[in-house]
């Protein structure tokens, strides 16, 4: 099986709204929720995928020759490359009716693991989600991070210690799911969190706490005063706020502001190991990619999966070499610039 054959597969069997396209960059979604389309006018992923695209590579390829190591050390593990797949939830309801969020989260988890890289798992409102994510984190040997929505307390007390159970490398919030519209009204409910109550959540986890969409500087020193070991520059691919940044257009004010008190990472429209590079020259430790591992997932099973994580570290690797990095640590702000 090749990646184009289960790009094709996909789209035979992802639900009426995702087309699964060959590059996944929001124009055939625009703003189809449910789908995986954007808030409001629809605009902010394809903005996130854009902003990537205009920023150019700088070529060295002047200096000692060798191969290239594309593996990220991180919370006491090492991965084959410093990609995460993200936390994806209401499968049925966005991608059609092949998988339920138990076994989306259960084949992606160990897909994830076998091919060296860790996925977050996802969230809902029926609480044997996250018991089933902790189930197959725990069969993984921990290999997994699952993310919590910020409910209400006694909720979020309850899937942190469901969470804890399956003893995972770290727990994320993804904070601004408290703006997703298909949450709205919903039981258990979804909300903001003051620092307070954060840094209490960070304390009970136990672990290393990601806060996931943190979108500016002021947010990420919320976070760091919040006791979070890291957290993911998101917009939640467009879903929670319309006409919003790209995550590539706040990267660099964000790493400036805490890069060295945190580990950050970043999603939104990265889609080839080039914007992997680019959001490594731009600051990022590590990305995560969401979409995309659903069509992989959805197309080909954990070989689709295997089949997109090669590609991914294929072209990473390529672009490493010609722009004469050979270790992550290599990357920085000289092998990238903003064109557009």
């Amino acid at each position: 099986m090749t990646y184009e054959e289960v790009l094709a597969a996909a789209r035979n069997c992802s639900g009426p709204y995702c087309k699964a396209c060959p590059v996944c960059n929001g124009r055939a979604c625009g703003n189809t929720i449910p789908g995986p389309g954007a808030k409001g006018l629809g605009g902010v992923a394809a903005r996130n995928y854009q902003k990537w695209q205009e920023i150019c590579l700088n070529m060295d390829t002047i200096g000692e020759s060798g191969g290239v190591d594309t593996t990220l050390s991180l919370f006491g593990r090492t991965f084959a490359l410093p990609v995460f797949a993200g936390p994806v939830g209401a499968m049925q309801l966005h991608y059609g009716d092949k998988y339920d969020d138990l076994t989306y989260n259960s084949l992606l988890v160990s897909a994830c693991r076998d091919s060296g890289i860790l996925a977050f798992t996802g969230d809902g409102t029926n609480p044997a989600v996250m018991a089933g994510a902790a189930e197959a984190i725990r069969l993984a040997g921990g290999a997994g991070i699952p993310t919590v929505k910020p409910w209400d307390r006694d909720t979020v007390m309850e899937k942190l210690a469901l969470a804890g159970s399956a003893d995972p490398v770290a727990v994320s919030m993804d904070i601004d799911a408290a703006g997703l519209p298909f949450l709205r009204g919903r039981t258990p409910p979804a909300g903001s969190k003051t620092v307070d109550e954060l840094r209490e959540i960070a304390t009970c986890a136990g672990r290393p706490f990601i806060l996931k969409g943190i979108m500016t500087p002021r947010g990420a020193e919320k976070a760091a005063k919040a006791g979070a070991a890291a957290i993911v520059v998101s917009n939640h691919g467009g879903r929670v706020l319309d006409q919003c940044p790209a995550t590539a257009e706040v990267l660099p004010e964000i790493v400036a502001a805490v890069g060295k008190d945190l580990t950050i990472l970043v999603d939104g429209g990265i889609r080839s190991g080039a914007d992997i590079f680019k959001a490594l020259a731009l600051g990022a430790d590590g990305v995560l990619i969401a979409r995309p591992f659903v069509t992989a997932v959805y197309g080909g099973g954990s070989q689709g999966v295997a089949l997109y994580v090669q590609k991914l570290r294929d072209e990473l690797a390529d672009v490493m070499a010609m722009c004469g990095v050979h270790r992550l640590a290599e990357i920085d702000s000289a092998n990238a610039d903003a064109w557009g």
